[in-house]
């Protein structure tokens, strides 16, 4: 009997797209209902940009951006946002880096200014190369090196999975090749890949779309055009055999395991995707999961447990290749090997049996709430609009994400479950080297 669907509630934000003659794309989406901003730059390069024995490059790259720029100080930046009342940030992906500010809607002339002169240039000196080397290692230090289970898994499981150095290396980086950078190889990047035409602008919430386009082409028109530059093909080829490794965490107190199997191109296979990542959720998300009832609650192999799309959970904005994950910890003593053993078995299950009445419905509830929800602040829709224009050219598509995962069905699910065979699986076991 197929299982009931889940009614799934639709946004309709509005969407402004045009492109500037730089080359600058630009999304406004238009929210009156309270006095607030988003604003979000995307740029189309991110970790697995990186040339070989420059590694951390793209997220030290992300801190150089914040040191001043070619009409403001060191520091100005965060002064002047903070100063009208706002917040900022950026981050690093593995296909994008993104920088960001939500500020009261009055301020939208400044933070358009701010965005517009550092893509102009950012102040590329010695002074503030070494200072914020020195910033990511510290970064690293306490992220990673002296936090237990730091990097995993996605640090230390996309080397067992894949062979080419820009899906393999580690995107922190190593002090090595971090301390290497010089402010030559920093303008290099700059230039290659901080091009208007490699950039996408988003603003959304309290603007008006003839003022905020007129005030966007002040501000960004006269940066000069580059064009984006040519993007190498990153695909890999799927495993034939199981890949598995282990290592000792010295600071870990328990085992931990992690595995991946690779899943159709998020791109050019949206509609062969999307089963995946409803997969992930039925078999991890909640208390009546598939694997949380199974080893958490009835086995107690686990006490914890997860499972996403993307090595960062980045479901909707990464591109090929990419995976769904699963990942858990286990108690003192812990059997990794009968866990594994364990998933398969309620893979085949799912696969063979198909879902329970209510099971997917409930499953794509939950989904659509949290999306619904990331969205429903200013900031969050800016963001998510931005990548989907990058990568696909449909920032609208945040209006349909919705609906799309409601609309997966339980053959869709099974078949998914299907193709999550041990020979197809990279996992890594932490082996505990910590205080018991």
């Amino acid at each position: 009997m197929p299982t009931r669907r889940a009614t799934i509630p639709a946004t309709k934000y509005p969407v402004e797209r045009f492109t500037l003659d730089n080359g600058l794309r630009v999304v406004l989406t238009p929210d009156r209902s309270a006095p607030v901003i988003g604003v979000a730059v995307v740029y189309d390069v991110g970790i697995r940009s990186e040339p070989e024995g420059r590694t951390g490059f793209a997220h030290l790259f992300e801190h150089l951006m914040f040191q001043g720029s070619e009409n403001l100080e060191k520091l100005a930046h965060f002064r002047h946002v903070q100063g009208a009342g706002g917040t900022f940030n950026g981050s690093t992906h593995l296909d994008y880096t993104d920088y960001y500010e939500t500020l009261p809607s009055n301020a939208l002339e400044r933070a358009l200014f701010l965005e517009a002169d550092r893509m102009r240039g950012p102040r590329l000196t010695e002074e503030n190369l070494r200072n914020q080397v020195d910033v990511v290692k510290e970064e690293i230090r306490v992220n990673v090196l002296n936090r237990p289970y730091g990097g995993f898994p996605w640090l230390t499981l996309p080397p067992v999975m894949f062979d080419t150095f820009p899906n393999a290396h580690d995107g922190y980086g190593s002090f090595d090749d971090l301390e290497s950078a010089t402010v030559a190889d920093a303008a290099d990047f700059f230039r290659r890949y901080y091009a208007s035409g490699n950039a996408v602008l988003a603003v959304s919430g309290d603007v008006d779309v003839v003022e905020a386009t007129a005030l966007i082409e002040r501000h960004f028109g006269d940066v000069p055009a580059r064009p984006a530059p040519d993007r190498p093909d990153f695909t890999e080829p799927d495993l034939t055999a199981e890949r598995r490794t282990s290592y000792t965490d010295k600071l870990a107190p328990l085992p931990a395991v992690a595995g991946a199997w690779r899943v159709p191109d998020p791109l050019t296979d949206f509609a062969g995707y999307l089963p995946y990542v409803v997969l992930a959720e039925v078999l991890t998300d909640g208390d009546a999961s598939r694997l949380v009832e199974r080893l958490v609650q009835r086995d107690r192999s686990v006490t914890s447990l997860g499972g996403y799309l993307g090595f960062m959970g980045d479901p909707f904005d990464v591109r090929d290749p990419t995976a769904l994950l699963l990942q858990a910890h286990l108690p003192p003593g812990g059997d990794v090997d009968k866990v594994l053993r364990t998933v398969d078995e309620e893979l085949d299950r799912l696969a063979t049996d198909g879902l329970t009445e209510g099971e997917l419905a409930r499953t794509q509830a939950r989904m659509a709430t949290h999306l619904l929800r990331d969205t429903d602040a200013v900031l969050g829709r800016a963001l998510g609009m931005a990548v989907l224009e990058q990568q696909r050219g449909e920032p609208g598509l945040i209006n349909e994400l919705p609906r799309l995962v409601g609309e997966v069905t339980d053959e869709q699910v099974r078949a998914a479950a299907a193709t999550l065979r041990p020979e197809r699986r990279a996992s890594i076991e932490v082996i505990p080297g910590g205080a018991r």
